[in-house]
């Protein structure tokens, strides 16, 4: 080939083009020809899809439901136009913004400070939420100016710390000791007796675990749907084979929680330690697995033992601040961790009171030294003995 020709060729390649991280050329406008949804195909299609950081006052899951006052204002705005509300959590606001231009949701619901550059093609609607949508989502705009109001704001805060808090419980409050001289805890010791086997564990650990439940009342319902002496919740109940119209049984539903129980211990299984393990087995059951793992996940990276809980106790409560619920190593984000470490030591300290013996929120574990975890119930004389 001549110089001529390989002059001419080269004059003929295009430079390689310089991408962005999502695979487009900088420079290039990627989103010109993806058309937003209109107001009317949001409410057509039967979806608000909102995009969101994880957090306390953006999002987080707390017993199968969301909340978070972004969250929460969100689904009022999706219940005006009719529709069901879908949060998809991002991990930046680039992320966020450029989902939003490539058309893969209706608003940004967490307040952004976008450069200029980011901001292209995006506009804030609700300054004092900081919520955002694209400028070619003029009837969205409009509809979610007239929508807002400032008071808003307040009355969804109301309505979260009242969803948080011991009032929201429907339940009667028994007393933690039915018979103290005669050893009878509650109503439902037989049971308790009974299925405790299942999940390996003390029976009147298992009744510590109810009392803080629902304090002993078969009828208890909170809030966010969970039912009956150990709170479960309907979708678990699927999950675990008991039928909705059980849930308020007690036997049944004290049977189904001790075989969620036992599917605990196995996601468990690496916790070597089962005196340990059973206190991972009661944050899951309170907090969720996954959160658990998030602590145990930030435990090992930070030096301290995965496997015990007086280590992760520390990371379930960090999950409560920016600094570790948006750690890259946590895969579920903000927990709730104060409720959790509180749930697992009151049940703790209950069961020590069962069992008449002293108890330090430090180091003590459910299964004391030299107690053996029983696997059977016997009945004797009318009455059962944990053997």
């Amino acid at each position: 080939m001549s110089l001529v020709a390989l002059s001419l060729t080269s004059c003929d390649e295009k430079p390689k083009a310089e991408l962005t991280p999502w695979g487009t050329e900088v420079g290039v406008d990627a989103d010109a020809d993806v058309e937003a949804f209109s107001l009317s195909d949001i409410q057509t299609n039967g979806e608000l899809i909102v995009l969101t950081t994880s957090g306390p006052d953006t999002y987080y899951e707390y017993h199968g439901r969301g909340l978070g006052l972004q969250y929460l204002l969100a689904e009022k705005y999706a219940q005006k136009l009719g529709v069901m509300l879908r949060a998809e959590v991002c991990k930046d606001t680039a992320e966020m913004l450029q989902r939003l231009k490539n058309g893969e949701a209706d608003i940004i619901i967490t307040p952004l400070r976008p450069t200029p550059r980011e901001g292209k093609g995006v506009g804030c609607v609700i300054p004092d939420l900081g919520w955002m949508v694209r400028k070619d989502s003029e009837e969205l705009a409009q509809s979610l100016k007239e929508w807002y109001k400032p008071s808003m704001t307040q009355q969804v805060e109301k309505e979260q710390s009242f969803l948080l808090s011991a009032q929201s419980v429907k339940r009667h409050v028994y007393s933690p000791m039915l018979n103290r001289k005669d050893g009878v805890i509650s109503h439902y010791d037989r049971y308790f007796q009974q299925y405790a086997p299942v999940c390996r564990w003390d029976w009147r650990l298992l009744a510590a675990q109810c009392y803080q439940e629902s304090t002993f009342d078969p009828q208890a319902r909170s809030w966010a749907g969970a039912c009956g002496l150990m709170q479960i919740m309907p979708s678990t109940a699927n999950v675990i084979g008991l039928a909705h119209a059980d849930l308020f049984d007690p036997e049944k539903n004290i049977a189904a929680a001790c075989r969620y129980l036992q599917m605990l211990d196995a996601k468990f299984q690496d916790v070597a330690d089962r005196r340990e393990r059973i206190n991972f087995q009661l944050a899951a059951y309170n907090g969720g697995f996954y959160h658990v793992r998030d602590a145990m996940a930030l435990a090992e990276k930070y030096g301290r033992n995965k496997y015990r809980w007086s280590d992760v106790r520390q990371y379930i409560l960090g999950l409560q601040t920016a600094r570790y619920y948006n750690d890259p190593v946590v895969k579920h984000g903000y927990m709730r961790g104060s409720e959790t470490a509180d749930y697992v030591d009151r049940i703790n300290s209950r069961y020590a009171q069962y069992r008449g013996v002293a108890h330090s929120v430090t180091g003590f574990t459910p299964i004391g030294s030299g107690s053996q975890v029983p696997h059977r119930a016997v009945k004797r004389k009318g009455k059962y003995q944990v053997e």
